[in-house]
């Protein structure tokens, strides 16, 4: 697992680092997204999410959920387009899930990606993740996931 200050990012997952959301394929061609560790130490405690309903499109780059913390109101922008095929009803009820555990408890949603295949290599996996994430991090002058929780 990278970690670049103070917060992690497993190397097994697909990052949209501008956006700081992460993606991991299911096996049966649909995604699993969530908000990266970076993009909670930087919203803080979240206290409302707002996914899009079930069935619904998402064309790419658009807003999948509203997230809103104490310091921050903004989307949550899929990479990829696709139908929303299932929310994290637990998250919706307890927002804070994403801030203890935001790749697992904290997932946001599932999808039918459209032109998977063309977005997926614009994602950054593996060894690119800590170089990626210190540019971002650096150029939105944030100072890491403890320094943040402090």
């Amino acid at each position: 697992m990278a970690v670049v200050l103070g917060c992690n990012l497993p190397d097994d997952l697909l990052y949209d680092v501008e956006n700081n959301m992460w993606y991991s394929e299911n096996g049966d061609g649909t995604l699993t997204a969530g908000l990266t560790a970076v993009a909670m130490g930087m919203a803080g405690p979240l206290v409302a999410v707002t996914p899009k309903k079930v069935g619904r499109s998402v064309k790419p780059g658009k807003s999948c959920a509203t997230i809103e913390s104490g310091k921050w109101v903004g989307p949550a922008k899929l990479a990829c387009g696709g139908e929303v095929l299932e929310i994290n009803e637990a998250l919706v009820a307890t927002p804070s899930l994403a801030n203890d555990d935001p790749y697992t408890a904290g997932w946001l949603l599932k999808v039918q990606p459209e032109e998977w295949e063309t977005i997926k290599p614009q994602l950054i996996t593996g060894d690119a993740i800590p170089a990626a994430f210190e540019a971002k991090m650096q150029a939105d002058a944030f100072v890491g996931c403890e320094a943040a929780a402090a």
